[in-house]
């Protein structure tokens, strides 16, 4: 997430300091029981630079259907041979980033700002972006009982996922571009912003403690479920209608010490997508069973195809749309202007692409060099 000058985020990037003391208890994240992917290994496959495991994260939110669908199918696993693949999953950005950190995982999908606050916190030593996964997925939805048109926003109070995080950044921004101010630390202003966990704003939504929310998906797709409108979707506001929602990111020191495996992996993820785009219902229905694997309850019908319309699956990390949100979040306050020369690594999968008979795909001058 990107960083805020608020006692409550100088102690978390004070946290972030003493990472590698933290344990898996204490972030509340670890291997699901049913990662077990063993018997899907070939007879005579090996071990990849003789690892035992590449621990993987993500997110169990359709925006990271890329990792849902590659590891429902198999697709980490058969490429990693008799490397294990080993998963956990995660609420928000910064209990991943310090996993990757303490070295929890080694690979994960993730969305820009705390990917952008990783980088920037670690002076640029964390982490490297090495492939995109995902686009769109983020709408503004509003109780239409009392917003019928983008400016009846002014005056209510409208939920994002939290503090400093993507879409918190976008609203404030999109915000801002109404000509309205917005304190980014209170979320007061000309219109509230109200920091509410993706798993709870539905039932604010219901109660009607909020009025709206700019969220990811599926919860956009679970407020319209209960009656609420798509107001804007924010692929409107970009060229294109393309910006990053999540990307790949990877530990560096694992990086230069097992190349080998973070391309095992950019295969399954560009396999994974291959697949999605080509079988969109197989994939919608795989993805939501590993929903349902993760957290105990598929997605119904009324929520899972329109959320499952809205997302683009893309090798493309987008980077020029990444560079973007980062000065928006800087335009906000919420983030001092960073320099993210070389935060990209993209070599790994721009061979896998050409292996492919894909086009490569460029860093808008944040690669490495």
């Amino acid at each position: 997430m990107p960083a805020i000058n608020s006692p409550f985020l100088r102690r978390s990037i004070a946290a972030l300091a003493a990472l590698p003391l933290l344990t898996l208890a204490a972030c509340g994240y670890g291997s699901d029981a049913k990662s077990d992917d063993t018997a899907r290994v070939a007879a005579g496959a090996k071990k990849i630079d003789g690892l035992g495991s590449v621990k993987i994260g993500y997110f169990p939110n359709l925006t990271h259907g890329t990792a849902l669908v590659g590891r429902e199918q198999g697709l980490f696993q058969k490429e990693l041979g008799a490397t294990k693949a080993d998963y956990a999953t995660f609420n928000a950005g910064p209990s991943e980033i310090e996993a990757l950190n303490s070295g929890s995982i080694d690979i994960g999908w993730i969305g820009p700002s705390p990917a952008i606050n990783g980088y920037t916190k670690s002076d640029g030593k964390s982490l490297k972006i090495i492939g995109g996964s995902a686009s769109g997925g983020v709408k503004l939805v509003v109780n239409p009982k009392k917003i019928t048109s983008l400016k009846d926003v002014k005056g209510k109070k409208i939920a994002t996922p939290q503090l400093g995080n993507t879409q918190d950044v976008a609203f404030l921004n999109w915000a801002a571009e109404q000509g309205w101010k917005v304190d980014p630390q209170s979320g007061k202003g000309d219109v509230t912003v109200v920091r509410s966990d993706n798993k709870v704003t539905p039932d604010a939504f219901k109660s009607g403690s909020i009025d709206g929310a700019w969220v990811p998906e599926p919860t956009a797709s679970k407020l319209v479920a209960e009656g609420g409108k798509v107001l804007l979707d924010e692929s409107s506001l970009w060229p294109g209608n393309k910006f990053v929602i999540t990307n790949i990111i990877v530990r560096q020191a694992f990086l230069k010490e097992h190349p080998k495996a973070v391309e095992a992996v950019l295969k399954a993820s560009v396999e994974a997508n291959k697949w999605i785009n080509a079988n969109p219902e197989q994939a919608k229905q795989a993805a939501n069973k590993q929903l349902a694997d993760d957290s105990g309850k598929a997605l119904p019908a009324e929520v899972l195809d329109p959320a499952w319309k809205s997302v683009q699956f893309t090798d493309d990390p987008l980077a020029a749309t990444l560079d973007t949100e980062a000065a928006h979040a800087v335009k906000a306050g919420l983030l001092k202007k960073p320099d993210l020369k070389g935060i990209y690594d993209l070599t790994i999968l721009n061979r896998v692409l050409k292996a492919e008979g894909k086009s490569p795909v460029d860093a808008a001058g944040l690669g490495t060099s």
